[in-house]
């Protein structure tokens, strides 16, 4: 198992950044590995929404079909599934003003023979945290304007 935690100081309300990456589609915008991301069904984005998540991992893909199992004002979980591995994303949300303070959470459980691999993928695991961290307020930025300055 593979845990990664970062938190993130972004400019924008706590409804608008939630509501946005509770679709999950948008991760092809703050994930470096996503390649791709697709909704599968339709409606609306509550929990048990799922998608099909195609990430490059150290000159791999790999497809994961990610469910949305928590959806509340203030927490996302999703918990992606293949044969090899368990991804948990859970993201809490703190507002603070017009800014939100984002715990983001990655949990990576290896299925069989991988499973040993685990240790060794921690410091790949932790540069794609970093990654993340700076790539995610970025994305907001673009969809949503600038935002308030964090300076």
């Amino acid at each position: 198992m593979v845990r990664v935690e970062r938190a993130v100081l972004l400019g924008h309300p706590l409804p608008d950044v939630v509501r946005w990456l509770a679709d999950f589609s948008h991760a092809v915008a703050w994930d470096p590995g996503t390649v791709s991301c697709e909704r599968i069904g339709s409606g609306p984005v509550t929990k048990g929404a799922e998608w099909l998540n195609v990430s490059q991992f150290r000159g791999r893909r790999t497809e994961l079909r990610y469910r949305l199992v928590r959806h509340q004002h203030d927490r996302l979980t999703f918990v992606g599934r293949n044969r090899t591995a368990t991804s948990t994303d859970d993201m809490l949300f703190e507002g603070r003003g017009e800014r939100t303070l984002l715990v983001y959470r990655a949990r990576i459980d290896f299925h069989g023979w991988v499973r040993a691999a685990g240790p060794l993928l921690k410091r790949e695991f932790e540069r794609i945290g970093n990654e993340v961290s700076r790539q995610l307020p970025q994305a907001l930025d673009q969809h949503f304007g600038s935002g308030v300055r964090l300076n």
